[in-house]
């Protein structure tokens, strides 16, 4: 039977409960809904679907299923039990195994089915298990890290198969105990045969070289490695007291050459070593690091003072942005000359810098500016005017959400996540698309949620807390979902280094912040933060030596003031700010004149001002302003200077941006064509000198976007509960019923949705590849008519099916698209 119809009449058995759940673990097979439980199993039994339910589980349940997978023959309906497949899980018992198996059928990966003929009668009466047929290409070539047999190797690697008979023989005239053999298939079965026991296994390596044992350790968890010159001629025949271990295994067929510089441990022989069992390292408990301690008030004194110094450096970046936008490369993202200035503005290395800036970027504290291909800041940033804790919250909620990795800039950018250069071939640039990964969010929540289980199993009564490094989050994140271990060793280090910046890991160890994020609880994270965190502080202490002394982190829109008229020096909470002419007469350029500069610092100073700076302040002003530079794109000229103030003071003429820079003098901002068209507009006749002047040009305005605070939401894992009833309601309407027709692949046909028609099409295609079974098929042409075609599919992949055609002895392509029915034609190709 159709494994896709066998789980259909699994799911339509089933409860609501057990329905809910299974929607649940798996949200993507009613994300859209399915009209029937055909349907369903057709969705459940896709090999994406599947990748992702894999990726949901941990080391136990994908050792489990590993196992079953190994022990199953879903072609032949060859079913495996608990009590058979604890047998070949070491530290296993069937109540354990068969409880995992009931949590994988809840799942949808496996389901019942009839026990293998030839079963005892008291073994019938235990719960035998299939998976869904699509496991086999989700989990690889190497489930559980075991290769493949002898006899799959032999039709699989044609040097192999032609070097076996021949390997065969020679072990046989040499005294080993194995059968000779006149066929590949036959040395394959012999060699399969002489390997498949653990005392065979040791009997033959007691012969070895001293090296072969440790050699042979390197394969225990994969079942392929790199050997130069893989597939040189190894003969025990002609081989030296001096022989290697490599060639040794190589020419009794222990190792099975893949290519020049490739090898695979067979599946026996990888059996054997492990003692006869699949699995040697099955544990339902998680490993337990042996971890380092801090105290309480280390973590939140380390934690305060990166939140304080992530915060004043935002700050300052934001003002350098403002005062000097960053341009961009051509190919994207802020160059290194960029960084470098802003690193030099703010005091820090540059890997640093980028690090800030793709912080501010994420946040939406700076944006590209599409007309000039630059980061601004956007105008009445509301982030400036918030209280300190609220400013760390906009940032934590922003990086959660983001698929943006800031620790990724200054690394190499060829990494295993994207396998793109960064521009120029060197290292990640900030703000550029090597910084991407769709799969962060996820990644970062989970690597939290992992600190916090450590955390809280490490909790000891003295208040101290559990030192957590990459290593130890790894560990545990590859025994919770080892499908994920990839992802998480290219991010962990850099999302580990992101927190601390955040504050929500201090001293090493996950502080009460980091919890309470990790819990999805940011208001009471809001709420410790504002306890701890001291309020920003309004007020510098001004020096004889024209330096303002900061005793604390200020309030952003202070330090945006007294950064436009002294220059930062130094780093750390009590930061320096000194004045000089050049300093002073920024500020003036920025609208200050001396009074209200001076007021302004007598405000905001809790010392006097002191006599210098008073002095540099009324020296500097009496000399600013004597020459004035401004933007002009035309003059207007008459001698009627009535005529001038009625134009000048006139609503019409405001779009010119007139201004008066003389009783007879009038400069616009607009160029002498389009000067002139306006005041004819407005009944006037001007007569234009230079009309071949600097023409207007008009750049296209970006629309002004909303500076709204980023909002977290907790990335779903379980579809809305009036989805899940509304699904139901769907399902219990329409039944359970499937039909028992012949399979379409490529159209809807015997009742069937177009989905369930494809999956049904394509499940029967690859077991007709594997079993080399003819089929025969609806084939339509190019003129819609449909041709019956009995032939032999040999591969499916992206859309088309190779097919050899008996008839004709010709091997032909086909769009899947074009095979409206398949049916298996009975017999086995020759």
């Amino acid at each position: 039977m159709s494994l896709i119809r066998a789980l259909s009449k699994d799911l339509a058995a089933r409860t609501d409960d057990s329905l809910r759940a299974l929607f649940a673990a798996r949200p993507d097979l009613i994300s859209p809904g399915v009209p029937d439980f055909a349907a369903l199993a057709a969705r459940a039994s896709a090999r994406v679907s599947v990748q992702r339910a894999l990726e949901r589980l941990n080391r136990p349940q994908m050792q489990v299923l590993e196992t079953l997978h190994l022990c199953t023959n879903t072609d032949t309906g060859h079913s495996a039990s608990a009590a058979g497949l604890r047998k070949l899980i070491t530290g296993s018992t069937a109540a354990t195994v068969d409880a995992i198996l009931a949590t994988l059928q809840e799942m949808a990966l496996v389901h019942r089915a009839a026990p293998p003929s030839g079963t005892a009668a008291g073994a019938a009466k235990h719960r035998f298990y299939l998976p869904v047929g699509s496991l086999k290409d989700v989990v690889g070539i190497y489930p559980a890290g075991l290769g493949r047999s002898y006899t799959e190797l032999v039709r699989l690697q044609p040097a192999f198969a032609q070097r076996a008979v021949q390997l065969v023989s020679e072990l046989h005239r040499s005294g080993a105990d194995i059968h000779d053999a006149t066929t590949p298939m036959e040395a394959a079965l012999a060699l399969q045969h002489w390997t498949s026991s653990p005392e065979g296994l040791h009997h033959i390596l007691a012969g070895a070289p001293a090296r072969t044992t440790a050699l042979l350790a390197r394969f225990r968890n994969w079942a392929m490695g790199a050997v130069p010159q893989a597939q040189r001629k190894a003969s025990i025949t002609t081989e030296g007291a001096d022989v290697g271990p490599v060639d040794w295994l190589l020419a009794r067929g222990l190792l099975v050459p893949l290519d020049a510089a490739h090898v695979e441990l067979p599946h026996s022989v990888g059996t054997s070593l492990r003692g006869g069992v699949v699995i040697d390292d099955f544990s339902l408990t998680p490993p337990r690091p042996e971890l380092g301690r801090t105290t309480a008030a280390l973590r939140r004194n380390a934690a305060l003072s990166a939140i304080s110094e992530t915060l004043r450096l935002v700050g300052e970046l934001l003002h350098a942005v403002g005062e000097q936008p960053l341009a961009t490369l051509r190919s994207g993202g802020v160059g290194v000359r960029e960084t470098r200035r802003l690193s030099e503005v703010l005091r820090l290395d540059q890997t640093r810098a980028g690090v800030l800036l793709e912080l501010c970027a994420l946040a939406g504290l700076i944006r590209l500016d599409v007309d000039t291909s630059s980061w601004v800041r956007p105008a009445d940033l509301e982030w400036l005017l918030v209280p300190r804790q609220e400013q760390w919250l906009w940032l934590v909620n922003a990086w959660l959400a983001s698929e943006r990795v800031p620790s990724l800039v200054g690394q190499p950018g060829a990494g295993p996540a994207t396998g793109h250069r960064a521009p120029g071939g060197g290292a990640i640039v900030a703000l550029s698309a090597e910084a991407q990964r769709p799969d962060a969010p996820v990644v970062r929540k989970r690597i939290l949620e992992i600190l916090k289980e450590l955390t809280d199993e490490a909790g000891a009564p003295d208040g101290t807390a559990p030192v957590l490094d990459a290593v130890a989050v790894l560990q545990r994140a590859e025994w919770s979902q080892p499908r994920m271990a990839r992802r998480f060793s290219s991010l962990i280090r850099g999302v580990l280094a992101e927190a601390e910046l955040l504050g929500l890991v201090g001293s090493g160890a996950l502080t009460q912040l980091g919890s309470a994020v990790a819990a999805d609880q940011q208001d009471d994270a809001l709420d410790i933060l504002g306890e701890h965190l001291p309020a920003a502080l309004n007020h510098v202490l001004l020096q004889a030596d024209l330096t303002a002394v900061a005793p604390g982190y200020l309030a952003p829109a202070l330090t945006e003031q007294l950064l436009l008229m002294a220059d930062a020096e130094g780093q750390g909470p009590a930061g320096i700010y000194r004045f000089s002419a050049g300093s002073i007469r920024r500020a003036l350029d920025n609208g200050f004149d001396a009074a209200g500069l001076l007021a302004f610092l007598r405000e905001h100073s809790a010392t006097a001002v002191p006599q210098p700076l008073e002095y540099l302040v009324a020296d500097t002003a009496s000399r600013h302003g004597r020459l004035q530079v401004g933007p002009a794109a035309s003059f207007i000229q008459s001698d009627d200077e009535a005529a001038l103030q009625e134009l000048l003071s006139g609503p019409r003429a405001v779009a010119l941006g007139l201004v008066r820079i003389a009783p007879t003098v009038l400069v616009a901002s607009v160029a002498p064509r389009e000067a002139a068209q306006a005041l004819r507009s407005l009944g006037l006749s001007p007569a234009v000198d230079n009309g071949d002047g600097p023409a207007l040009r008009l750049r296209r305005t970006t629309a002004p976007q909303e500076n709204g605070r980023p909002v977290y939401s907790p990335p779903r894992t379980a579809p809305p509960a009036e989805d899940v009833e509304a699904q139901l309601a769907v399902l219990r309407q329409v039944g359970a019923a499937v039909g028992n027709g012949t399979s379409g692949a490529g159209a809807s046909g015997n009742g069937h949705s177009g989905e369930v028609a494809t999956q049904l099409g394509l499940e029967a295609l690859q077991r007709a590849i594997r079993l080399k079974q003819k089929i025969s098929m609806n084939v339509v042409d190019s003129l819609g008519n449909a041709n019956l075609e009995i032939v032999v599919p040999l591969s499916v992949s992206g859309g088309r099916v190779r097919v050899f055609d008996p008839a004709r002895e010709t091997e032909r392509v086909l769009s899947v698209h074009r095979i409206i029915d398949i049916e298996a034609a009975g017999e086995l190709r020759q």
